[in-house]
C-alpha cells in the first residue's frame, strides 16, 4: 500500500524529531515538518497529507486558530498535540475539525498508535476517492445532489441554491455520505468512521444526525430521497438516477 503522508506541526524542534524518529522505526518515512500556523498552512497549499499532527500553542496564529484553514485544504485527520488538557480545550479542538486530543508530557508510542488508528479509517476512503475523483461527477470537494451541493473547501451547503446553516459533525456527516455515494453504512460504521476516536455517544447519536441533515437537503424529510434508510442494514446517499432500493421512510 502507499505510504501514509504525514505533516508535523510544533515549535519545539525536540519534539519534531522525537516524533519523526519513532515514526521512521515504524516504517512512516514520508514526513514533513513546519514550526509555525503559517508554515503548516503553506504546506497543505502544497502537498496533500494524510494526516496532520498540530500542537496548540504556536506562535503567531495557534493551532486552534490555523485547524480550521487547514479543514479548507485537507479532511485528513488532525491530531492536537498541547499541554492544556481540559474538557473544555479539548471539545474546543474536536468542534474546529480536530480528529484526536494528545496532551503533553505524552508517550510517542500512544501518539504512533493513535496515528495508526486514524489513518486506518482515512486511507481506504481517500484511496477510493482518488482512484475515480470525477466518475459521478464530483471534482475538487465539490458534491452535487440534484437539489442540493457541499463544497469541502468552503464548508458551505446550500439547497436549491441557498446557502444553509450545518453544524460541524452534521457537515461531516454529510460530506462523508457524499463522498461514498450509494455506499451502505451500519449507524456503527458510521459512528467509527466519522466521530472523534473519544466522543461519548448513545444509541441515537447517529439517528439525530440523519434526521438533521434530512431536514436540510431533503424536500420532505419523513420521505427522504437522498438520504434513505436500507432497513435493518443502514443508511446510503443516493445519487440521482439510481434506485434506491428498500427504502425505509422511517428508522429502524
Amino acid at each position: 500500500m502507499e505510504q501514509a503522508s504525514i505533516l508535523l506541526v510544533d515549535d519545539e524542534r525536540a519534539i519534531i524529531v522525537l516524533l519523526e524518529t519513532v515514526l521512521r522505526k515504524e516504517g512512516y518515512t514520508r514526513i514533513d515538518a513546519a514550526e509555525t500556523g503559517e508554515a503548516a498552512i503553506a504546506a497543505c497549499q502544497r502537498t496533500r497529507y494524510d494526516l496532520i499532527v498540530l500542537d496548540v500553542m504556536l506562535p503567531g496564529r495557534s493551532g486552534i486558530e490555523v485547524c480550521p484553514i487547514l479543514r479548507s485544504y485537507t479532511d485528513a485527520p488532525i491530531l492536537f498535540l498541547t499541554a492544556r488538557a481540559s474538557d473544555f480545550d479539548k471539545l474546543t479542538g474536536f468542534a474546529i475539525g480536530g480528529d484526536d486530543y494528545i496532551t503533553k508530557p505524552f508517550n510517542p508510542m500512544e501518539v504512533v498508535a493513535r496515528i495508526k488508528v486514524q489513518l486506518r479509517r482515512y486511507l481506504p476512503s481517500s484511496r477510493e476517492r482518488e482512484a475515480s475523483p470525477d466518475s459521478r461527477g464530483f471534482a475538487d470537494g465539490h458534491y452535487r445532489y440534484g437539489r442540493f451541493s457541499l463544497d469541502e473547501r468552503t464548508g458551505e451547503l446550500r439547497v436549491q441554491g441557498q446557502l444553509v446553516a450545518c453544524p460541524a459533525l452534521v457537515f461531516q456527516l454529510l460530506l462523508f455520505f457524499c463522498k461514498h455515494p450509494n455506499r451502505l453504512f451500519s449507524k456503527q460504521e458510521l459512528y467509527e468512521r466519522v466521530w472523534p476516536a473519544d466522543a461519548l455517544s448513545d444509541d441515537n447519536t447517529v439517528m439525530v444526525h440523519i434526521h438533521r441533515i434530512r431536514e436540510r437537503i431533503e424536500e420532505d424529510p419523513s420521505q427522504p430521497q437522498y438520504l434513505v434508510n436500507v432497513r435493518g442494514l443502514g443508511y446510503k446517499l443516493v445519487w440521482q438516477g439510481e434506485s434506491a432500493g428498500e427504502r425505509g421512510t422511517e428508522d429502524d
